[in-house]
């Protein structure tokens, strides 16, 4: 197993690292709507979602793959009714790619996001 870890992305706030590589699979942590100096965003559910992505594309590229190689996501958002929104930013990140995808309401996600997301991907 391999850490990822990249400046270029939040810092994990917790016990656990941004992503892991085994064999010719990446595991993400799942990505927040925290800039990569560790700020949160607090704009509406499309702000944050793209803000997600960002941090994805990120953890990604250090683990030497991308959101062209990405084989499942799952999507975590606070209330189903924003879904509309999330999707609408999704497929501008996936709009030829299209992974496999699981999509769940929570409760609560950490420092309140609106919008969580974690990814499978084949390394490089």
């Amino acid at each position: 197993m391999k850490t990822v870890q990249t400046n270029q992305a939040p810092a994990a706030i917790g016990p656990y690292s941004q992503g892991i590589i085994v064999n010719n699979l990446f595991y993400s942590s799942g990505q927040i709507p925290l800039t990569a100096e560790g700020i949160m965003l607090t704009g509406d559910v499309k702000e944050q979602t793209h803000q997600v992505f960002q941090n994805l594309k990120a953890v990604l590229a250090e683990a030497g793959a991308s959101l062209e190689t990405v084989v499942k996501a799952t999507v975590f958002i606070k209330d189903m009714n924003e879904f509309a929104a999330v999707n609408e930013v999704y497929g501008e990140y996936f709009s030829t790619h299209k992974p496999a995808r699981s999509c769940v309401e929570v409760a609560r996600l950490p420092k309140d996001a609106l919008v969580e997301i974690e990814v499978v991907a084949l390394v490089k």
